[in-house]
C-alpha cells in the first residue's frame, strides 16, 4: 500500500492549545506528541515525516497526533511556519493504548536510552542519514522529500530576467 501526504487539516487552535497545556518544547515532537496523545481523546500517534519549503531543504522526521477529521501538531508553535505551508507523511501509527505499552516496555528493557520515537520491528534501515523502521518508512521518506525537491525548486520570477542578465 502507498503511503500518502495526511488529507486533513491541521487544526492550528487545537494544536497550539494542546502546545501549551503539556508545555511542548522546540526539537521535541516525539516527546510532544507522546504527552498530548495521552492528554487528548480520541486520538492516533503517528510517526513520519515533514515537508516544507526553506531550511533543511529535506524532510525532518516528525511526530503528531491524528484525529477522525484533523491533525493535531504539539510541536506547531516551534515550526515558525504557517500551517498551510506544512506537508505530513506518515510512515506508522500507533493506538495510545499501543503506544503505552510499547514504550512502557523500551523503558524497561532500555532504562539508559529515550524510548521515543518508536521504530517497530527490526530489521531497521538507513535512509540519507536517519535510521529509521522498515518498509513504511522508506516510502514515506521518499514521498516527502519528493515534496521537498517541488517545494524548494527555483522559481523563475524569484530571480528575476530568465535570459541570465537580471537587471
Amino acid at each position: 500500500m502507498r503511503q500518502m501526504p495526511v488529507n486533513k487539516p491541521l487544526d492550528e487552535i487545537i494544536s497550539r492549545s494542546i502546545a501549551k497545556e503539556i508545555g511542548s518544547k522546540a526539537k521535541s515532537p516525539f516527546e510532544n506528541a507522546y504527552k498530548a496523545a495521552l492528554a487528548m481523546p480520541d486520538v492516533s500517534y503517528v510517526q513520519g515525516f515533514l515537508a516544507f519549503a526553506g531550511q533543511p531543504f529535506q524532510p525532518i522526521e516528525h511526530s503528531w497526533l491524528e484525529q477522525p477529521d484533523r491533525i493535531v501538531d504539539p510541536t506547531l508553535p516551534h515550526l515558525g511556519r504557517a500551517a498551510t505551508d506544512l506537508h505530513y507523511f506518515p510512515a506508522q501509527s500507533l493506538t495510545v493504548k499501543r503506544l503505552k505499552a510499547v514504550v512502557e516496555e523500551a523503558r524497561e528493557d532500555y532504562p539508559d536510552d529515550d524510548p521515543l520515537p518508536i521504530y517497530g520491528p527490526e530489521p531497521y534501515a538507513y535512509y540519507g542519514d536517519l535510521m529509521l523502521g522498515g518498509k513504511d518508512y522508506q516510502k514515506a521518506f521518499e514521498q516527502a522529500a519528493a515534496k521537498c525537491r517541488e517545494l524548494n525548486q527555483p522559481r523563475l520570477n524569484d530571480r528575476g530576467s530568465s535570459n541570465g542578465h537580471g537587471r
